[in-house]
C-alpha cells in the first residue's frame, strides 16, 4: 500500500522544499494543497480518516507547513480537531522549517556544552525559527532573552512562547549594531535567528567576549547574521567560542526533518510538533 503524505500549506505555493524532504523521508507520493485555513480543510481530512481500514491508516499522513507559525499553529490544531477515536492518521507541524530547524540547532548547542542556567540571547527571534529556538532553550534550562528591532514586537513573541510552553522568555529591544553588542555582553549563549543576508552582529561585537561560550546562526545568505563565523562550522572552535553555522546543523535539520517523515507512517497517532520533534534531534544529535 501506498504511503501517502497531504502536504497542508497555508502559503499561495506548497513549499518545494517540504515535497523534496517527504520524498526522501519516505513518503511514496506527496499531494500538496496550498492557502488552506482551519475554515477549508473539514473535506481534506475526511479523505485522510475515512479511505482506508483502521489497520492501513499508517500509510496515510498530514504535514502541515507554510511561512507563518502562527497560521500553521491553527491549521495543525484544527486538522487534530477533525480527528475522533478510530479515525485519524498522524500529522506534524514543521511551518517554514521552524520545529525541526531550530530543534537541529539547540540539539547541536545543548551537544557542545551545558545550557541549564547559562544566559542566552536569540537576536532577532521573533520569526519562527528564532521564537522556536528560544522556546526550546527555555525547556533546556537557560535564561532565554529575545530581541527585536522594536520592544513591542519581541514582548509579543515572549507571551505566545509562554502560554504555548510554560516558559519564561524576556523581551529586549535591539534595533542596530551597538544594540545588539549590548544585549549580548554578559550572554553565554547566542543564536541569531533574523532574516536573510541581514548581519546582525560584527567580529568585534563577540570575539572578545569573555562570557560568550555558544553561538550559533541560522543564516547561510552572506553576509551571514554574525559576522566572522563560517556557515559550514560544525562546533568550531573561535576565540575561544565554540561556533555553529547554519549548514554545519544543516544536515541535522535534514536528517531530523526525514526521521520525523519515517515515524509518521510507523502508526496512525504520531503527533510531531516543537517537543517531541526537539526530542528526537537531541538522540540524533
Amino acid at each position: 500500500m501506498k504511503k501517502l503524505l497531504f502536504q497542508f500549506d497555508t502559503d499561495a505555493h506548497p513549499s518545494a522544499f517540504d515535497v523534496v524532504v517527504a520524498y526522501d523521508g519516505g513518503a511514496d507520493h506527496v499531494i500538496s494543497y496550498a492557502g488552506l485555513t482551519p475554515d477549508t480543510i473539514a473535506a481534506l481530512v475526511d479523505g485522510t480518516i475515512f479511505t482506508r481500514a483502521p489497520k492501513d491508516k499508517k500509510n496515510t499522513a498530514i504535514f502541515v507547513g507554510g511561512s507563518d507559525m502562527a497560521a500553521g499553529e491553527a491549521l495543525f490544531v484544527a486538522v487534530r480537531k477533525h480527528f475522533f477515536p478510530g479515525f485519524q492518521v498522524s500529522v506534524m507541524l514543521d511551518s517554514n522549517g521552524s520545529n525541526t530547524t531550530a530543534a537541529a540547532c539547540v540539539a547541536k548547542l545543548a551537544s557542545s556544552g551545558t545550557l541549564k542556567d547559562k544566559k542566552a540571547v536569540v537576536l532577532a527571534g521573533t520569526g519562527p525559527v528564532g521564537q522556536r529556538a528560544a522556546a526550546m532553550l527555555a525547556l533546556e534550562g537557560a535564561e532565554v532573552t529575545i530581541t527585536s528591532r522594536q520592544l513591542w514586537a519581541a514582548e509579543k513573541v515572549c507571551e505566545a512562547m509562554q502560554h504555548r510552553f510554560n516558559v519564561t522568555i524576556h523581551a529586549k529591544a535591539a534595533a542596530d549594531l551597538d544594540a545588539r553588542a549590548h544585549a549580548i555582553e554578559d550572554a553565554n549563549i547566542v543564536v541569531a535567528a533574523g532574516a536573510t543576508g541581514v548581519e546582525l552582529l560584527k567580529p568585534e561585537h563577540w570575539q572578545h567576549n569573555s562570557h560568550l561560550e555558544l553561538l550559533a546562526d541560522a543564516n547561510a545568505t552572506p553576509p551571514l547574521g554574525i559576522g566572522g563565523i563560517d556557515m559550514m562550522d560544525k562546533g568550531e572552535l573561535r576565540h575561544g567560542k565554540i561556533v555553529w553555522g547554519a549548514i554545519g546543523f544543516g544536515a541535522l535539520k535534514l536528517a531530523l526533518h526525514r526521521a520525523c517523515i519515517t515515524q509518521l507512517f510507523e502508526d496512525n497517532k504520531q503527533v510531531f510538533d516543537a517537543e517531541n520533534i526537539f526530542d528526537l534531534a537531541k538522540k540524533m544529535a
